[in-house]
């Protein structure tokens, strides 16, 4: 700090003036800020990429970013059907082109319809085109078995970080032992402990248990929860489901508990489900928290207050760029409900052509659509498929997926039949072998 004195007094003597914004003057919050998948390392890994565009030699030819979770970023393709819609909304005067189908030029009017001035320029209310939204609540009535989805309780974002931003605002108050504490999972995906210091909440932490597959246990929630009592306020429980980084899915009877705690500690939950696509284990299944708790019946059904977030950077979608989310809330309070909307008002609305992207991700072509078969094709690659389509494109390398000669349920192989001289047998070996290295860096 002396040194600082001395510089600002320095700079006074040269008739410099001194800063209004500097390190000391900023706010002390933002300085607490950490955002481990954006952080340092990431920083020195475009330095890297810079120096190898440069040839400066290095032991490796380039860098694989398995720091954040942007598919189409490591090679993962677009749906087709969505960058046609998308591109109809963008430039209507396509709609009367050859080249896209019948069923992509409904959806792109039917969307251009909804917005202001027929055109995805236009902002759209706060809360997001009213049309998306009501396609948002019959997926959710689709996806949780017929479980009723009000379209006013629907609020669409900038992806999911900034709904989940947004609620964790309204929970923030208090000072001192009364301060607004919010459980989160450790490990954790990095927006919460960043939101919770930029707004100077107490970040709880409850840890997954590693030796059974980083499962959650409803004891360490109660020994995270004793113990943070002593120093703040505990007010909500934030969930992610599946989970990220762990990856793994919880089951129907530990969300019921999970819920039951919520609801006899009187703690708002938060469920991020972002990763609900990304469920691949055979004897794992997908359970929304909102199904789970509407069948739960009274009193949790009626009274419990949750939050649950879906995006469409995930999954088979991957389309992290458009930034598409939405937040549905249930059990909210009416009136905290519509300061949650003037918040979101503050920032106009959603980027509308990810509310567009957000569209066909919960409203995808149904059979009796011209784009449906190009659709499930592209969705439903094998993974031995799609090892050995991204192995050609890469390399050059033509295996065969292993599912074509029948094996085991759950394990997925190639086969290639090897008869070329030992030099290039050598050759195919090294890049197979730095393939695949790479390959389950990016997947696994």
């Amino acid at each position: 700090m002396a040194l600082r004195e001395n510089d600002q007094s320095q700079s006074s003597k040269n008739g410099l003036k001194e800063k209004v914004l500097t390190l000391d003057t900023m706010n002390p919050c933002v300085r607490k800020v950490e955002y481990a998948v954006r952080g340092s390392i990431v920083l020195r890994a475009l330095e890297l990429e810079q120096e190898l565009r440069q040839g400066v030699e290095k032991p490796f030819t380039e860098v694989i970013r398995a720091n954040i979770g942007d598919a189409q970023a490591m090679g993962q393709r677009p749906i087709t059907f969505f960058r046609q819609v998308l591109a109809l909304c963008v430039h209507p005067d396509l709609l009367s082109s050859p080249d896209f189908p019948d069923d992509a030029k409904r959806r792109a009017e039917r969307i251009l319809q909804a917005c202001g001035g027929h055109s995805l320029g236009a902002y759209s209310i706060s809360s997001g085109v009213q049309l998306i939204r009501e396609d948002v609540a019959q997926y959710i009535q689709r996806r949780d078995g017929g479980i009723p989805a009000d379209t006013n309780n629907i609020f669409l974002s900038t992806g999911a970080s900034d709904a989940i931003v947004t609620v964790l605002k309204l929970l923030v108050a208090g000072e001192g032992r009364t301060r607004t504490g919010v459980l989160i999972p450790i490990p954790q995906y990095p927006l919460y402990s960043a939101a919770l210091a930029e707004l100077d909440a107490v970040q709880v932490d409850y840890y997954l248990d590693e030796e059974r597959a980083w499962a959650l246990d409803v004891a360490e929630l109660r020994r995270a929860l004793r113990q943070a009592r002593d120093h703040c306020r505990p007010r909500a429980l934030c969930v992610i489901n599946p989970g990220n980084p762990t990856g793994q899915v919880q089951t129907r009877e530990c969300i019921e508990a999970v819920i039951r705690f919520a609801f006899e500690e009187r703690l708002f939950l938060m469920a991020d489900e972002v990763y609900q696509d990304n469920v691949y284990a055979e004897d794992s299944r997908f359970h929304s928290f909102k199904k789970v708790l509407m069948e739960m019946g009274p009193p949790y059904a009626a009274q419990q207050e949750l939050a649950s977030f879906h995006s469409a950077s995930k999954g088979y979608m991957g389309e992290c760029g458009f930034r598409g989310g939405y937040v549905e809330v249930v059990n909210m309070d009416a009136e905290v409900q519509q300061q949650m909307l003037k918040l979101m008002s503050v920032r106009l609305c959603p980027p509308v052509p990810g509310q567009a992207l957000l569209d066909m991700v919960v409203s995808p072509p149904a059979p009796s659509d011209p784009s449906f078969v190009q659709f499930q094709a592209e969705l439903g690659l094998a993974p031995d498929m799609f090892f050995c389509l991204r192995l050609l494109e890469e390399t050059g390398i033509c295996v065969v997926p292993g599912s074509g000669f029948g094996q085991r349920e759950g394990t997925y192989h190639f086969r290639m039949t090897i008869l070329p001289p030992m030099e290039k047998l050598r050759l195919l070996l090294e890049k197979l072998s730095h393939f695949h290295t790479k390959f389950t860096q990016e997947y696994s």
